[in-house]
């Protein structure tokens, strides 16, 4: 079993895509190259950059204001890097070539496609799934939903759109399960629910290729079975470990996230994930259906473990200072659930505030950038792991008492009640 070290491109222009750093350099994801804004506001990154891959070129821009530190959105094929913005948008990528072709009838069946508001980022992303039930249920990758305040989903088949939630998350292994609104009759796809995938065997990638919706298939075979990749962000901060992964040829790319990988028969032996980025040998990777499979029974069952989170977390919108290796909290969250698990770049003790969502929580008690949180209902805080963990417990609805030193050194403290945050 080989190990590869991972890069993760998570929204840079909307589409949702992670990559692995390595000889070839990979990427997991699906996204948007076209117009999607860049910073929430002013309190968000800084300045643009353009770009290019081998794939094509194209441009950027970040936020409008200063304070930069690496962003976790780097570079997609055929895009613009985001530059420093925190939620800097990706370019339209000029290349247009592609060995994949448009999806059969038979290809799309109990296919969809996604597109999610990320609202606190200004943006939206790009992605696919697997119909899994006639009513609703939805099977795609977490990163293509992850940070989403809203979600549209088409169903490849019939063309109609449904409005959908997540039912929940597990980002660790990089599944999300998500219900249709008002669905009932839905064509689903057809599993291959053993681990039948072996080296040499067909295969065909579908998915939303390139964020357009339209469903394109790419063919290949499984080059390896068993795989493991390292996701890591570009300031060298290490991500999730996705292991016992398919390794393929077919040409999977931005967009694909979600999206079924195929057998000759024509039934779902993986979910595309990851994919090869500035090179030009195609190599990708899809999570077993079975595995998949597993993670979404436990979803629907409602059952929360270390890695699954069911439903949408509180969020208070706070965005956390920034650390040393330049990341806060994502999302401005203080959710606990996007994992940020970052510390505050700040001596002093406690949780230091970069930025405040406007109409959030936080806002109506009157955060502000500089304040330092030091304990939420009396339970001291140290740092931003601590409030990101502590928050991360918490569901949208409760009542929260926090305390926090301003910067001019007054101590306040305020009762606030959560909201529904982005999913995690």
């Amino acid at each position: 079993m080989r190990r590869r070290r991972a890069v993760t491109l998570a929204v840079a222009g909307g589409l949702a895509l992670a990559a692995i750093v390595g000889t070839s350099g990979y990427a997991l994801g699906s996204t948007f190259g076209t117009s999607t804004t860049a910073a929430v506001d002013s309190r968000l990154g800084s300045g643009g950059a353009s770009g290019s891959t081998s794939g094509g070129s194209g441009t950027g821009s970040g936020g409008s204001a200063s304070g930069q530190g690496n962003s976790p959105y780097l570079l997609i094929p055929g895009q613009g890097s985001s530059g420093y913005g925190q939620y800097g948008s990706g370019g339209t990528s000029t290349d247009t070539s592609t060995d994949a072709v448009a999806a059969s009838a038979a290809q799309k069946k109990g296919v969809v496609t996604i597109v999610s508001q990320l609202g606190y980022q200004s943006a939206e992303s790009a992605g696919t799934g697997i119909i899994l039930t006639s009513d609703g249920l939805i099977l795609t990758n977490n990163h293509v939903v992850e940070g989403s305040t809203a979600t549209q989903v088409t169903d490849e088949t019939t063309g109609k759109t449904y409005k959908a939630t997540v039912v929940g998350t597990d980002k660790t292994h990089d599944i999300a399960v998500l219900q249709l609104q008002d669905a009932s009759g839905l064509t689903t796809a057809s599993l291959e629910k053993s681990d039948s995938a072996a080296v040499g065997d067909a295969v065909t990638a579908v998915g939303n290729a390139g964020g357009t919706g339209d469903l394109v298939a790419a063919a290949g075979t499984v080059a390896a079975v068993d795989q493991t990749i390292t996701t890591q962000s570009e300031a060298g901060v290490d991500g999730e470990t996705l292991s016992g992964l398919i390794q393929v040829d077919a040409d999977i790319v931005s967009g694909d996230s979600g999206g079924p990988l195929l057998d000759a028969q024509g039934d779902v032996v993986g979910i595309d994930t990851a994919a090869s980025s500035g090179s030009a040998d195609i190599t990708g990777f899809a999570i077993p259906i079975s595995t998949a499979l597993d993670i979404a029974a436990q979803i629907e069952a409602g059952t929360e473990t270390d890695t699954i989170e069911i439903g949408y977390p509180g969020f208070l919108g706070v965005e956390l200072a920034q650390t040393p290796t330049g990341y806060g909290s994502a999302y401005g969250s203080a959710t606990g659930r996007s994992g940020s698990g970052a510390s505050a770049g700040s001596a002093t003790s406690g949780a230091t505030i970069g930025g405040v969502i406007e109409g959030t929580p936080a806002d109506e008690a009157g955060l502000t950038a500089g304040d330092v949180i030091t304990a939420v209902n009396g339970t001291p805080v140290s740092s931003a792991d601590d409030l990101t963990k502590i928050v991360g417990q918490m569901e949208p609805g409760e009542v929260v008492t926090l305390t926090w030193t301003t910067a001019s050194g007054t101590s306040q403290t305020a009762a606030v009640t959560l909201i529904q945050g982005p999913a995690a």
